[in-house]
């Protein structure tokens, strides 16, 4: 099959590059920017001899002649109004934005503080984390990077009923997770050997975390959420502290993990008590989880680690194309970490 992407030339785009060329079933057609129209090559040097062709402007008509499928990885607000074309003749479309993932258009509104899509729009979108629901559609809604971290770290816990108060997530990303567009916080001189918090309460992988949970427990109504930005290129470190039931024990909740996850292709449970390092998943879609109780707070720490542009990103996005489209969901994606 032939893949579109539309906003190829930011860094999920090119992360989608990389992995569709090694993908055995799914091949690079036609690629698209809306603001840069040259040579592949010329915009990005270590593409040479990987991919001989000229980024066009977006035409809609061209991506459904020359192409099976197409991949937004745009900003948000933009798929929102490109998409209808697609949908209308049910071509199918694997969205990275933002603009698809909430069912309820205030949220959007809110968090995004951008006019929501159509409601009709919304209402065929079907929001996708792979370890727990597959697609039925042509319109597939990818999680955020910081809301995949969150959902596989709280998952076991939350599905069982074991919550006995408020969830705590701090989560701490790699500066490419912002983006290419240089600001005061992502500058060098500001992000070198320092730590920015940013978003507090505001994030908008909030309701995107809220509305996934409240799917597997209808009365959780609130999580805190806390993001920073840190002094590396690519990963999320993801930390929840969870107050537990007291009835629950360590090893109940490791035994859950290890359940939950025990046919997930990509998520891997740490032994007990050890804790995963960002480096054990950079480059790939792995999300690597560690656990620990304490067990005089009954309170849960479990740590999620995920690369924000693989898992959290383009990885998530070939892992959902490759269930979608019946293939095996390892297809293209079992890289080894880069290390050190």
């Amino acid at each position: 099959m032939k893949a579109a992407i539309v906003g190829v030339t930011g860094y999920t785009g090119v992360e989608l590059i990389r992995l569709i060329q090694q993908h055995p079933k799914l091949t690079i057609g036609t690629i698209h920017s809306h603001t840069m129209h040259e040579h592949a090559e010329k915009v990005y040097p270590h593409l040479n001899g990987f991919l001989d062709q000229e980024i066009l402007p977006y035409d809609p008509q061209l991506i459904q002649q020359e192409n099976d499928l197409v991949f937004f990885a745009t900003p948000a607000g933009i798929s929102k109004t490109l998409a209808a074309d697609f949908v209308e003749k049910k071509f199918p479309i694997i969205d990275l934005s933002g603009d698809l993932r909430l069912k309820k258009p205030s949220d959007y509104q809110r968090y995004y503080q951008k006019e929501p899509a159509e409601a009709a729009l919304l209402a065929q979108a079907e929001y996708v984390v792979p370890e727990f629901n597959t697609a039925q559609g042509n319109l597939i809604a990818n999680p955020g990077c910081y809301a995949t971290a969150a959902i596989l770290a709280s998952a076991p816990i939350v599905q069982q009923g074991w919550l006995a108060g408020t969830m705590i997530f701090d989560g701490k990303s790699g500066l490419s997770g912002a983006g290419k567009s240089l600001t005061d916080s992502s500058h060098y001189v500001s992000a070198s050997e320092n730590m920015t918090m940013y978003k507090v309460n505001q994030h908008q992988h909030i309701p995107e975390i809220l509305q996934q949970l409240q799917q597997w427990d209808p009365d959780l109504q609130h999580i805190h959420f806390s993001t920073s930005l840190i002094p590396v290129k690519r990963g999320i470190f993801m930390t929840l502290y969870a107050p537990i039931k007291e009835t629950v024990t360590e090893a109940m909740l490791y035994q859950q993990f290890l359940e939950t996850y025990e046919k997930a292709a990509f998520v891997r449970v740490q032994p007990l008590g050890k804790m995963p390092a960002l480096r054990q998943v950079t480059t790939t879609n792995f999300c690597d989880i560690g656990l620990s109780m304490n067990q005089e707070t009954q309170i849960l720490t479990v740590a999620a680690v995920i690369d924000n542009l693989g898992k959290g990103a383009a990885g998530q996005a070939i892992q959902n194309f490759n269930v979608w489209a019946g293939l095996p969901e390892t297809a293209g994606l079992l890289q080894v970490p880069i290390y050190p």
